[in-house]
């Protein structure tokens, strides 16, 4: 299928590893130029090599999302090198502890939400006016499954992610008149560096197979993955493609899972 892509300008925050990385090969492999950004330089410099041995046109921009003048100097520089920004993919998003509600502080809520909700603001609000003019765009929010079924622990991070689905459905209806269209996509219990850790620690813990883990931590903290096994960070970057593409051109303000049948819910 041609999605149509090549020659299209497409910028992943938190680009460097994990899901962010695999979408920005993944746009890349359709001929689109990517711009990526991330606060870590080294990882962030190693995605870029990645991108341009397939062949890719690729900006790395080290930016923090929660300075303005890292947002401005990462959007200038996206239309100094490209005329344009066509795709936005907020990407970038932390958990800085895994904790129930009464052990967090407020300042943990504010930091977390400074990065999962105002960094996607920030961005957003500085490429829309560049969409406007040529009346198009598509912005797609990497949200999770922790935002519609929300666990005991992390609850600033369930928060961040269901406002981020709220923020996404207001943009949907604001500009689908000027060509934006706004999505959301929802992973759950996907490969990661992190996840894979979390699991290779829990085995060597409980002195059990890596496989083992997997299947035990399915079971107990993600019972309704009906497929039985994690899913990968290609899978997520092929439906974010997907909507970044004109294929998808009559799809806006969606809540697409990629989480394996997770949520139980309709």
């Amino acid at each position: 299928m041609n999605l149509e892509l090549k020659n299209k300008t497409a910028l992943v925050t938190g680009g460097s590893k994990g899901i962010g990385r695999a979408i920005a090969i993944a746009l890349a492999e359709e001929g689109a130029n990517v711009i990526i950004c991330a606060r870590e330089a080294v990882a962030l410099n190693e995605a870029a090599m990645d991108i341009e041995k397939i062949g890719g046109s690729v900006l790395a921009v080290p930016a923090d999302l929660t300075k303005q003048a890292d947002v401005d100097n990462l959007v200038s520089l996206a239309i100094k090198r490209y005329k344009t920004i066509d795709i936005l993919v907020n990407n970038a998003g932390v958990v800085n502890r895994f904790d129930d509600f009464h052990s967090l502080e407020i300042e943990d809520w504010q930091k977390l939400f400074e990065v999962n909700l105002f960094g996607s603001v920030r961005v957003t609000k500085a490429v829309i006016p560049y969409m406007k003019k040529v009346k198009y765009g598509r912005i797609i929010n990497i949200s999770s499954e922790s935002a519609e079924q929300p666990d005991a622990f992390i609850p600033h991070y369930n928060a961040s992610k269901a406002a981020l689905n709220n923020f996404t459905k207001s943009l949907s209806k604001a500009y689908a008149a000027d060509g934006i269209l706004v999505n959301t996509v929802s992973p759950a219990f996907i490969m990661t560096p992190m996840l894979e850790n979390l699991l290779k620690g829990n085995a060597e813990k409980l002195n059990i197979s890596y496989d083992e883990a997997i299947q035990q931590f399915l079971k107990k903290n993600r019972p309704h993955v009906e497929v039985k096994r994690p899913g990968t960070v290609e899978e997520v970057a092929s439906a974010v493609v997907y909507l970044a593409s004109n294929k998808a051109s009559f799809i806006n303000g969606v809540y697409l899972r990629v989480d394996g049948g997770s949520v139980a819910s309709l």
